[in-house]
């Protein structure tokens, strides 16, 4: 008797910023592994989540939002995205009701050119008016070459169970490429640095989150308890007044809340040490990114 088939493949997941891709993509992998903040560009990596079963292996992929870029980071940030159209299996593109193509006209000319199957999913239809999902499947469908239209609301989490099925209609057989006891090809450093990362977007305003990186300098793991010690760098001495507050308040304030979210991520105690430096002008200059990690080759 044949043994049944193994299907693995990398599912990426594309489209503009703050149009529910990680929201998405912690649905579809079952796990909080992209963070989520209502600002746009809050992801700049990309991040890889893996669903596991006997027979298939899906590797998500989480990618920052398509953009022109305007600045150093902001050409890493899209670079990932390159990168994620060239190894793909399957692409989600999501949209939603309210976006077009603008500015992003040839990353969409080049998933057209990739013969990759598409899968559009547009999002947030819990919103849509009278008419709208017909007028803005019509408005996609006439510039995307995919293979089915699938509307969903992942806040309601409505409809996201389609996805699965179609993916796995489609998933080639192949082994698994990662380990099946694995959830991510991160490390445990890059959640607890990304988890920081989301609560100063939650926490400030304007440039302070998009001037924000953060560093884990220390991550040990001990028997009842993990210590970090994370460093959060902005450009401007104006910007680290701004990140630690009155008396510290601020920055307290985003360590409780960082610890508590470490502490549900990670399922043990956390002590959290937060330090703040600035360094000139990172998002601008080459090397100070890759040492951030920011290096897409």
């Amino acid at each position: 008797m044949d043994s049944p088939k193994h299907q693995a493949g990398f599912v990426n997941i594309i489209g503009k910023p703050n149009v529910g891709k990680s929201t998405l993509m912690n649905i579809l992998v079952g796990e909080r592994l992209s963070i989520i903040t209502s600002k746009a560009q809050t992801t700049r990596h990309r991040i890889i989540g893996l669903t596991n079963s006997d027979n298939y292996q899906i590797v998500f992929s989480d990618t920052p939002g398509m953009l022109k870029p305007q600045y150093e980071l902001q050409k890493n940030m899209m670079s990932f995205v390159n990168i994620s159209l060239e190894d793909a299996d399957i692409i989600l593109f999501v949209t939603d009701l309210f976006e077009t193509d603008a500015d992003i006209e040839h990353v969409i000319e080049k998933i057209n050119a990739s013969g990759v199957p598409v899968l559009l999913v547009i999002n947030k239809i819990d919103l849509a008016k009278p008419g709208q999902l017909e007028e803005i499947t019509s408005y996609w469908t006439s510039r995307i070459k995919s293979q089915l239209v699938i509307p969903i609301s992942a806040g309601e989490k409505f409809n996201t169970e389609k996805i699965m099925q179609e993916i796995l209609d489609r998933l080639p057989e192949h082994p698994a490429f990662y380990d099946k006891a694995e959830l991510s090809d991160r490390s445990e450093r890059f959640f607890a640095s990304e988890i920081i990362r989301e609560k100063i977007f939650e926490n400030y305003k304007k440039e302070i989150p998009y001037s924000s990186e953060v560093s884990i300098e220390d991550f040990k793991v001990k028997k009842n308890i993990i210590s970090v010690r994370a460093i959060i760098y902005v450009e401007r001495d104006s910007q680290k007044g701004i990140i630690i507050g009155d008396k510290g308040a601020a920055l307290k304030k985003v360590g409780i809340q960082a610890r508590e979210e470490l502490e549900k991520f990670f399922g043990k105690k956390v002590f959290l040490e937060t330090f703040v430096k600035v360094e000139q002008d990172w998002r601008k200059n080459k090397l100070k990114l890759k040492k951030f990690g920011y290096d897409p080759t």
